[in-house]
């Protein structure tokens, strides 16, 4: 098993492969198989033009209107080569979902036509009664639908036109990741927007912005078909470590393999012709472990995105004689795999309100939307923990390569001096966003040092202007994570602005009022913060006698999603009903039985048709040469290790 998990890697990186060339025309090539507002506004009249446009303020699209953008993004994908189109659509088995329909109908006459109305555009009717639903939905009662999503664009994938989809029961319930999240972005924006009031005016909207780093392992294609259980479970559940794994460091940031190189080129060729900004690709720590990232985008289209591209790597992976491997922990002993998702919040003049400020204001409403997320982190850590918890993430979270189930967030030296300083005084601290580092090196461009330093052990570290969820599972939908996320922070900052309004109805002014709650929020999640090593036996200690829970199994995670205070959260702020929480619960711990189960099925299957065989081959040909050397009369002393070995032997295929 060793051997072949060594080949496995190494025929990653030895396999010859054509070239394949970069896009040489980034302007020609981004988003050219996206119906991006720019190429709508090439096909429909400037009133339904703007009503897309307006969708941020909270308008919607009539009928007629969406006759006419159904009737321009057919035209548009059929000159794509698209035949059929789709609703897109995120049903909670954690990836996508689509039902193929024709650009067909017949006219009055029998003859063919190519068509999309504005109706078949906006819903669909898919089952479901075929996809979880907690119970929300029988077996006999199968109607759902999916609504079309106008926020994110759609998109051409080979033949198929793409239409990002919520999807709900027939009785309105959610049974998506989509539509909460919309919820939650809708929630925050809102939120976010009044606290920024108290310091400029102009804000009349804050998008949430995210930016997901992907890690992945990349086996050979024969390899992996070799491997029941790569193939059934996405991870060995047998094997040996090879002699050399990861030891030595070397993988890490070092040169590309070719072959992964052709892969990495054409899998960023594909992204970027369906919009997808992918920026950076990398070696991993593992052995044939990579990572790629991309920009900064608007959160309901960055989560698009990263099930777009993980649907994709799949794609190109087959062309390569590759295939990817997304779950968390596919080999033991050396690292598994995970998302970081770098989290932020951007308003309408253009200020990342997660950025340090270069004057005594910017720098208070900093310290404002910071101190409400820290607080939101400590008030909800448990249920923060529960949206990573699976299977797969259970055997990765806290080896020594991923943050721990413990939940804590890391601020950096500099941050955390000017917190404890806030905790005594109201005076403000100066907050350097970077600070040159001297190195003595005459000929070396002055280098900045951020105000953070980057803390990789921390599941919730600050990184400059930035949260970054590192402990999220490489094959999640992101959206859970980010739905708890957002409303945590939307729900605290709602509380932010009461607290102060209510100390500014009193007499206290503005900046006074809040200043005395930051400083409060500062006291009160102080617990939640941690500098130091994530991975150490000392943290665990300490963290169990600031009060932090240590999770440590899916099972006892995924019960925290139902807890009073879970379904007061969601219900309060309309993102989830009591009944969906439960069914959202019901289909994880299914969904978390089900892979043990097909684990363990696995290893029987493995034992009884490859590994037992083998040892009972070995067994026999050990007996034939012991009996060949009592044969010729060797002294039993020459063969004595043998029979111990036998013995050793039928002793382990009897445990078996």
């Amino acid at each position: 098993m060793a051997i072949l998990r060594f080949k496995a890697l190494e025929a990653v990186q030895t396999r010859e492969e054509v070239c394949v060339e970069p896009l040489t025309n980034l302007q020609e090539s981004y988003a050219s198989n996206v119906f991006t507002l720019d190429v709508m506004r090439q096909y429909v009249s400037g009133e339904a033009y703007e009503a897309v446009q307006n969708l941020s303020t909270g308008s919607t699209i009539d009928r007629q209107l969406a006759d006419e953008i159904a009737s321009a993004m057919k035209t548009w994908a059929v000159g794509k080569g698209a035949t059929h189109y789709t609703h897109w659509f995120q049903p909670l088995t954690g990836l996508t979902a689509e039902k193929h329909d024709a650009f067909f109908t017949l006219s009055g006459g029998g003859r063919p036509l190519e068509r999309l109305s504005g109706g078949e555009l906006s819903q669909q009717e898919p089952d479901a009664s075929s996809f979880p639903s907690g119970g929300i939905r029988n077996t006999f009662e199968a109607r759902g639908y999916t609504g079309w999503d106008p926020s994110s664009p759609a998109f051409v994938m080979g033949s198929t036109l793409c239409i990002p989809s919520i999807f709900i029961s027939y009785t309105g319930e959610h049974l998506d990741y989509k539509g909460p999240l919309l919820k939650t972005i809708a929630l925050i924006d809102r939120a976010a927007t009044e606290v920024c009031q108290y310091f400029e005016r102009g804000v009349t909207q804050v998008k949430v912005t995210l930016g997901p780093e992907q890690e992945y392992f990349l086996v050979d294609r024969a390899f992996f078909d070799a491997r029941p259980d790569l193939v059934l479970g996405g991870r060995t559940v047998f094997g040996a470590a090879p002699a050399r794994g990861q030891q030595l460091e070397d993988h890490y940031f070092g040169s590309i393999p070719e072959r992964v190189l052709n892969f990495m080129i054409d899998l960023e060729s594909e992204s970027l012709k369906l919009g997808i900004p992918v920026k950076t690709r990398h070696n991993e720590v593992a052995p044939g472990q990579f990572e790629c990232a991309p920009f900064f985008e608007e959160m309901n289209l960055a989560v698009d995105h990263n099930l777009l591209l993980m649907d994709l790597m799949e794609r190109v992976a087959k062309r390569h004689q590759l295939r990817v491997l997304l779950h968390e922990k596919p080999f033991a002993g050396i690292n598994g795999s995970g998302k970081h998702n770098n989290w932020a919040l951007s308003t309408n003049t253009g200020k990342n309100l997660l950025s340090p400020g270069k004057t005594p204001k910017d720098n208070l409403q900093f310290l404002t939307f910071f101190a409400c997320t820290l607080k939101a982190i400590h008030s909800y850590a448990d249920l923060l923990r529960s949206t990573i918890a699976s299977a797969g993430n259970d055997h990765r979270l806290g080896a020594n390569e991923a943050p721990p189930a413990i939940i804590s967030v890391f601020v950096g030296q500099e941050l955390d001096a000017i917190l404890n300083e806030l905790e005594k005084t109201s005076a403000q601290a100066k907050i350097n966003p970077k600070s040159p580092l001297k190195l003595g090196i005459s000929r070396i461009p002055q280098m900045l040092r951020d105000n953070t330093d980057r803390n990789r052990t921390s599941p919730f570290a600050f990184t400059g202007n930035k949260f970054e969820f590192r402990a999220v599972g490489s094959s999640a939908n992101i959206s859970l994570p980010m739905i708890v996320l957002n409303t945590i922070v939307a729900n605290q900052l709602v509380e932010f602005k009461t607290e102060v309004d209510k100390r500014i109805e009193k007499g206290e002014a503005k900046e006074v009022a809040i200043v005395e709650v930051v400083r409060a929020y500062v006291k009160q999640s102080k617990t939640i913060r941690f500098e130091g090593n994530g991975y150490s036996d000392e943290w665990k200690a300490e963290a169990a006698k600031r009060g932090l829970s240590n999770i440590s199994t899916t099972p006892e995670a995924l019960d925290v999603i139902v807890s009073k205070e879970a379904v007061k959260l969601f219900e309060k702020h309309q993102v989830l009903t009591e009944r969906e929480l439960h069914a959202r619960h019901e289909i994880s711990l299914e969904t978390y039985i089900k892979k043990v189960a097909i684990e363990a099925q696995l290893i029987a299957e493995i034992a009884q048709n490859q590994v037992l065989p083998a040892a009972f081959a070995y067994q026999r040909e050990l007996v034939s040469g012991v009996e060949g050397m009592k044969d010729i009369e060797l002294p039993a002393a020459t063969y004595a290790s043998h029979v111990d070995l036998i013995k050793d032997l039928s002793a382990q295929i009897n445990g078996i």
